[in-house]
């Protein structure tokens, strides 16, 4: 009778670990950066965004540079963060050219839905 209670805890604890969330540290970092930016220029607050916008490049730049790790679909996720990047960029440029607070705001809006992409369609 224990043995059959150990095999069957031994095999909860294994469904568990498998439905854990995959975890990317760069993916995280970027997320650390892309809040507390984004959601601010949803209520039309593009202070943080004029502030954040070379972290949020440099950390969407290594998260592309990061290796993709167990769990994700690199085939998926290298273009989409490639995308990301390039959106990232031209936030920045942006925020330097001093383009107006209309503009950040959907060029910011639209890293975000990227961000997004990748968190909904690249995981195992």
């Amino acid at each position: 009778m224990k043995k059959a209670l150990l095999l069957i805890a031994a095999f909860g604890f294994v469904l568990l670990a498998q439905a854990q969330k995959a975890t990317w540290k760069e993916m995280d970092d970027f997320h650390t950066v892309m809040s507390p930016t984004f959601h601010p220029a949803e209520e039309n607050n593009l202070e943080p965004l004029k502030k954040n916008a070379g972290d949020l490049l440099a950390k969407a730049q290594a998260w592309q540079n990061s290796t993709v790790p167990a769990g994700f679909k690199a085939d998926v996720t290298k273009p989409i963060l490639k995308r990301l990047v390039k959106q990232c960029k031209l936030v920045n440029k942006s925020v330097k050219a001093g383009k107006s607070d209309a503009e950040l705001k959907t060029m910011i809006t639209t890293a975000h839905d990227i961000f997004h992409e990748i968190m909904e369609k690249c995981r195992e």
